[in-house]
C-alpha cells in the first residue's frame, strides 16, 4: 500500500431513512496519521457517517475503502478484517453495566480476539494506567464511577488492541470543560503514542481544535470544507464561520418543528 492511499476513502456515499436524505454523495479522505475531525450541527450526518464505514449502517450506494480494500458489499471474511483495524469510542462511553471496568476494556480481545481473561486483564489494567486509572478503578463496576472516569474507561477500551484506526464519538459529551480538556488530552497522547489514524466527529470547537491535525465540516449530507485545523478561521466559507462563532444568523437555518 502507498503512502499516499488514504486509510479511510470515502466516494459518493448515500444514505437516506425513507424521504430523509443523511448522506448525499459525500467524500471524505483520513490519510495515514492523520486525526480528522468532522464537525457539523446534530442531525447533519456525522454518525450515520461512522456507522456506515464500520458497518452498522448499509449505505444505499457509494464506496468505503479502508487500506485501499472495499468495504461496501464486501464478504464478511473481508470485513471481520476491517474490524480488527478498528478503535471505537463511543457516545455516552456505551460500557456495559454488567462487566467490571477492566471486562469492559477488555471485552473485545475476549470475544473478538481469543485472548484468555487474565492474559485480557493484564492488557486492560495496562491501558487503564495509560488513561490515568489505577488497577483498584478496574474491580469497580460503571455505575460506582463518575462520567469522567467512564469516559476514560471507554478510552482505555478504545486503544485495548492497538488499532490502526479509531473513531471518537462526540468524545466529549456530557462532561464539564476542565474534564473535556482533561479526556482530549488523554486522546491526543494515547493516539499519539500508538500511531493511529483517527477519526472524530463533534460539535464541540474546543475539543476538535485540540484533537485535530485536519477539519472537515459536514452540511446538507456532503463535506462542504476541509482544510488544515489552523486555516478554520479563515475558512472563507459561510456556513463553516456561522457554525464555527455559534450565530444564528447565517446560511444554516435551525428546522423548527410546528405544534
Amino acid at each position: 500500500m502507498s503512502e499516499t492511499t488514504p486509510k479511510i476513502r470515502i466516494r459518493g456515499l448515500c444514505k437516506a431513512f425513507g424521504p430523509k436524505v443523511v448522506l448525499d454523495h459525500l467524500d471524505l479522505d483520513v490519510m495515514p496519521g492523520d486525526s480528522l475531525v468532522v464537525i457539523g450541527g446534530s442531525g447533519t450526518g456525522k454518525s450515520v457517517m461512522i456507522k456506515c464505514v464500520l458497518g452498522i449502517i448499509t449505505p444505499d450506494s457509494g464506496s468505503i475503502r479502508v487500506d485501499g480494500v472495499e468495504l461496501v458489499g464486501a464478504s464478511t471474511e473481508v470485513r471481520e478484517q476491517a474490524l480488527r483495524k478498528f478503535g471505537m469510542l463511543f457516545q455516552g462511553s456505551a460500557l456495559f453495566d454488567s462487566l467490571q471496568v477492566w471486562e469492559n476494556v477488555a471485552f473485545g480481545l475476549i470475544q473478538g480476539r481469543g485472548r484468555s481473561r487474565s492474559e485480557a486483564k493484564k492488557v486492560a489494567l495496562e491501558k487503564l494506567a495509560q488513561v490515568g486509572l489505577n488497577a483498584d478503578v478496574g474491580e469497580l463496576w460503571p455505575a460506582e464511577l463518575s462520567g469522567g472516569m467512564q469516559k476514560r474507561v471507554a478510552l482505555a477500551r478504545a486503544i485495548a488492541a492497538d488499532p490502526d484506526i479509531i473513531f471518537f464519538d462526540e468524545p466529549t459529551t456530557g462532561l464539564d470543560p476542565i474534564m473535556s480538556d482533561v479526556i482530549n488530552d488523554l486522546v491526543v497522547a494515547c493516539v499519539k503514542k500508538l500511531g493511529a489514524t483517527t477519526l472524530s466527529i463533534t460539535h464541540d470547537l474546543t475539543s476538535a481544535r485540540k484533537i485535530a491535525n485536519r477539519i472537515a465540516m459536514i452540511f446538507g449530507g456532503r463535506i462542504i470544507w476541509s482544510g488544515p485545523v489552523s486555516e478554520i478561521d479563515r475558512s472563507g466559507n459561510a456556513h463553516v464561520d456561522q457554525f464555527i462563532h455559534g450565530r444564528a444568523e447565517g446560511p444554516i437555518k435551525m428546522e423548527l418543528r410546528r405544534a
